[in-house]
């Protein structure tokens, strides 16, 4: 009983098969407006030129460009618009690029129409949005390595809650570069290339919440 605007969602996949079952399964949601598809990177853009969605359904393969490279160039000329990447095949390695270039969410392309619509609501609040094959499939891939310290773990929530390393160090009383090497093992363990990715992984892992 959304009372606001319908969310605006745009389709890219070169698949017209594809497009049009979304299409079909969404037309009938009166809290979409489907405001168009596009075939090819080039087409999305000029499009995107003329009016912006707030969602867009992006397959990662296109047939001129990587949706990897477009997710980037989007989120670079349209920081609202949210970005939920489509794709066949469960592959960890395509959808943590994804993530890491803006992608506010990801789902496989034999996804439920619930699942799409909680796709566009929870990316809609700012929140991301893995699909549950998705999300376990990178829960397992990691869970395996990640045995976190409880030191490790205390250190990890302090620096979700946003505390520098100086802040850090004073509440457990410990000096600085402790904690700096803590990060630093933290970063190693949750494969992260920065703080932001080392939150987004530990949240996806259940390791903050």
């Amino acid at each position: 009983s959304k009372s606001m605007k319908p969310y605006k969602l745009f389709i890219v996949d070169d698949h017209y098969m594809i497009i049009e079952g979304i299409v079909s399964l969404l037309q009938p949601e009166t809290e979409i407006e489907i405001v168009g598809y596009a075939q090819n990177a080039d087409s999305c853009m000029a499009f995107l030129h003329r009016q912006q969605p707030d969602v867009i359904f992006l397959d990662i393969n296109l047939p001129d460009k990587s949706g990897i490279e477009i997710c980037k160039e989007i989120k670079s000329k349209y920081p609202a618009i949210k970005i939920i990447g489509l794709s066949t095949f469960n592959q960890n390695s395509y959808i943590n690029a994804m993530l890491e270039n803006g992608a506010n969410g990801y789902l496989l392309k034999n996804a439920t129409k619930q699942e799409m619509l909680q796709a566009i609501q929870t990316t809609s609040k700012n929140k991301q949005y893995l699909s549950k094959e998705v999300a376990d499939n990178l829960k397992e891939k990691h869970q395996n390595q990640v045995l976190l310290t409880r030191r490790e773990k205390e250190i990890l929530k302090l620096i979700a809650e946003g505390l520098t390393s100086a802040e850090i160090g004073k509440r457990l009383f410990i000096s600085t570069t402790t904690v700096d090497t803590h990060r630093k093992h933290l970063l190693e363990k949750l494969k992260a290339g920065n703080t932001a990715i080392l939150i987004k992984t530990a949240v996806q892992l259940d390791l903050i919440h």
